[in-house]
């Protein structure tokens, strides 16, 4: 039987979901992010499949979104992608160390993942944390530097308030740390897996797919992207299917 238990870790809004025999055992763990304008219980689907296979899944809610959302405008929140972002980060160093320190991770076998924001985030803390052994990333990007630029430059076409170029040269160099695609040799072997539609408009495939060819041929084994036509920005039971196999094939060889 699995159970979804809604938990503060480290203050921070979560579902927990395991097998409830298995509960408070050290386990492969996998902590895994919702997109832009999203919340934890978007990914109760993959989480449920995971913890049938013997996963712990842990389902945070970032910042100003879901438990954490409060009066926030849909403006404020645009502009604080990046920032959204970069919490997401330092949280899932706390995280982590909460799981740690609770023995509730079986031989470091920990994974991250995560759908679009959530994809963008596995891609940036695979530069910081060297723990991280396996990654699902679900239509998000390595690339920050020419994402940010995009997203940007679509907020000043769509909005009376303006990030002006002072603003954009201080958000882009400090992604820059972040950016996978241009420090290719952080993932360090690490598996890595995109699935993406091609016909995605709202972080488009292309920054992923360069990724992934420029570097398939250095880590043939564990660097893998599945693209799926006709599919535009929303997750697919073929997105579920390809993450589910990639932990339950990756993360446990750790």
């Amino acid at each position: 039987m699995i159970h979804i238990l809604n938990k503060q870790v480290e203050n921070i809004p979560c579902l927990v979901v395991e097998k409830v025999e298995l509960s408070n055992q050290p386990l492969p763990t996998i902590i895994f992010y919702h997109g832009f304008n999203g919340g934890k219980e978007d990914s109760l689907t993959i989480a449920y499949k995971l913890a049938k296979k013997d996963f712990r899944v842990i389902l945070p809610d970032s910042v100003m979104h879901g438990e954490r959302k409060k009066n926030s405008s849909q403006v404020e929140i645009e502009l604080a992608f990046w920032d959204i972002v970069l919490q997401n980060i330092k949280e899932l160093e706390l995280i982590k160390f909460h799981l740690h320190s609770n023995n509730l991770i079986a031989k470091e076998q920990i994974g991250v993942g995560g759908t679009s924001m959530g994809g963008i985030t596995t891609c940036a803390a695979l530069t910081k944390y060297k723990w991280i052994k396996v990654a699902a990333v679900v239509m998000g990007t390595p690339n920050l530097i020419d994402y940010a630029t995009i997203l940007i430059d679509e907020f000043n076409k769509t909005n009376e308030q303006q990030i002006s170029e002072q603003q954009k040269e201080e958000v882009l160099n400090e992604l820059k740390q972040y950016d996978l695609s241009l420090q290719p040799d952080l993932l360090n072997h690490r598996a890595l897996q995109f699935w993406h539609g091609e016909d995605d408009k709202v972080v488009p495939m292309k920054f992923a797919l360069d990724y992934y060819e420029k570097n398939k041929d250095s880590n043939v084994e564990n660097l893998k992207f599945v693209k799926e036509a006709g599919r535009a920005h929303n997750v697919s039971r073929i997105a579920v299917s390809e993450t589910i196999s990639w932990f339950s094939s990756h993360l446990t060889k750790q």
